[in-house]
């Protein structure tokens, strides 16, 4: 100890100096990577807490660790037990008058002495008892077709009748049929091979899975009048909802756009993402009515549209930010639910909007809840314009103060629907079907899926049974839809 004293002491103060300048950048080089890494951390912590309930994420993706139950709901209460409510009558089987055949049960033997009953007197009374069952087996039917010839009487011309136009080949399966196996398909997401199966052990028919290849692509080539007429009436809606996944094809990433309302549905598949897949589709670039999105920037740059945000992609990320320790967004959840509720309420009334009291006070706690947001995060509104690296729940902050009219649209207008969920729940088909049955292999066998699902989920929509359109759809005469309500 006394040699380093000595040594300290015969330090001159220049050295002594430069020594402090040299440990304080040391030490501040070393702060800066513990604030790095600091950072790095949250935000890996933060992608490991993201589930169904605070991100975009499928609820399929949170496995067995599922996020608890809400704490609200965006479920209203009706105050009901569940289960069945006092008076329902409920859903059973109702005897027919005439059933397709009947089985008789005879007693063999006297219950009473065992003597033989053959020559027994038949009794009034008995009990009968109805069973709907399906054949064990399904069998085709074979329906020949004949095309006669008849001479005119009046000029001796030789006129031969004419086939359907879905009787193509001297032997062939029918409409019904392949209308069935597209059915499985498209509709029930059942893998080739496993429909080929099905079909096989159903009905006995050996179907190859080139040959089901073969009607799905058929029935996408039948649908050029419904997907022109379909496009034209979505940029006609006033209020349409857009949406982007992905999906693997030909093991590489593409997208899958879902252009929806209540009453109609359009799947495209692209290479991208942004505004070329979106010019392709060709709905937005005209569209002027209410476009309902979440927030995705491409969107922003249709200017003809006006644009309203999904309420829902906000609560998800209002919950990750109030995780975060971010305090506003807890307010601004609440705000957004509670106008829900109000807007609801009006609607059930009979309401077109809110009055103007009403969304003078949503504006002004608006504003209040953006203020405290910029309050616990200093800085951010000074650099909202430099393109800087943030926390996404400071992003959600810029946004939602950026966008407070396309944000709270849903309050203004009551045709304006507070999320996304339409289109969300239309894309979630083309998910699950990649799910069960895996990417798929061309370009032009997602184009074809599409088409065709886009042809069910509309004729779904407007009240249509399936199996009904899609056999229309293989004779040659596809269902069109209509504008408006079914």
């Amino acid at each position: 100890m006394a040699d380093a004293g000595q040594r300290a002491r015969q330090l001159s103060r220049e050295e002594l100096e430069a020594r402090i300048t040299e440990q304080d950048e040391v030490i501040a080089r070393q702060d800066a990577v513990i604030v790095e890494m600091k950072a790095q951390v949250a935000e890996l912590k933060a992608k490991l807490d993201q589930n169904s309930r605070n991100s975009s994420k499928p609820p399929s993706s949170d496995g067995y660790s599922k996020p608890s139950p809400k704490k609200r709901s965006l479920r209203e209460r009706s105050g009901r037990k569940p289960g069945g409510q006092e008076g329902h009558e409920g859903a059973y089987l109702e005897r027919v008058e005439v059933p397709d055949r009947q089985i008789s049960h005879e007693p063999d033997l006297c219950e009473g002495c065992g003597c033989d009953l053959a020559d027994g007197e038949e009794m009034p009374g008995g009990e009968s008892r109805q069973v709907f069952d399906i054949p064990e087996k399904l069998a085709l039917e074979v329906i020949e077709h004949l095309s006669k010839r008849r001479r005119c009487a009046h000029c001796g011309r030789v006129n031969e009748g004419r086939f359907p136009e879905d009787v193509l080949a001297p032997v062939g399966y029918g409409r019904n049929l392949r209308a069935f196996g597209v059915y499985l398909i498209v509709f029930q997401h059942i893998p080739y091979d496993r429909a080929h199966r099905l079909i096989c052990d159903l009905i006995g028919a050996e179907i190859s899975t080139a040959t089901l290849c073969s009607w799905v692509a058929k029935a996408a080539a039948g649908l050029t009048d419904f997907d022109e007429q379909l496009r034209g009436l979505l940029a006609d809606q006033p209020v349409v909802h857009y949406d982007e996944t992905g999906l693997r094809v030909a093991e590489r990433l593409r997208w899958a756009h879902s252009t929806s309302t209540e009453t109609l549905t359009r799947y495209t598949v692209h290479e991208k993402r942004g505004c070329e897949a979106m010019d392709d589709a060709g709905v937005l670039p005209e569209f002027r009515g209410v476009a309902v999105h979440d927030g995705f920037t491409p969107y922003r740059k249709y200017t003809k549209a006006t644009h309203a945000l999904c309420g829902a992609h906000h609560l998800r990320e209002l919950i990750a930010a109030q995780q975060a320790g971010q305090a506003w967004a807890s307010g601004m959840g609440c705000l957004l639910l509670d106008t829900k509720e109000t807007v609801d309420n009006a609607k059930a009334a009979g309401g077109k909007r809110l009055p103007e009291s009403a969304l003078l006070e949503l504006h002004r706690s608006y504003r209040a809840v953006i203020a405290q947001g910029f309050t616990e995060n200093p800085g951010v509104a000074e650099h909202a314009g430099e393109r800087i690296k943030r926390s996404k729940a400071q992003n959600l902050l810029l946004r939602l103060d950026r966008c407070e009219r396309e944000a709270t649209l849903f309050a203004h207008d009551f045709s304006v629907p507070f999320s996304n969920n339409i289109c969300e729940s239309d894309l979630r088909m083309v998910k699950l079907q990649q799910k069960i049955s895996g990417c798929f292999r061309t370009t032009e066998g997602a184009e074809r899926y599409l088409q065709v699902r886009s042809y069910i989920s509309t004729a779904r929509k407007q009240g249509q049974d399936t199996l009904g359109v899609l056999s229309a759809l293989a004779q040659g005469t596809p269902w069109l839809p209509a504008a408006g309500e079914p």
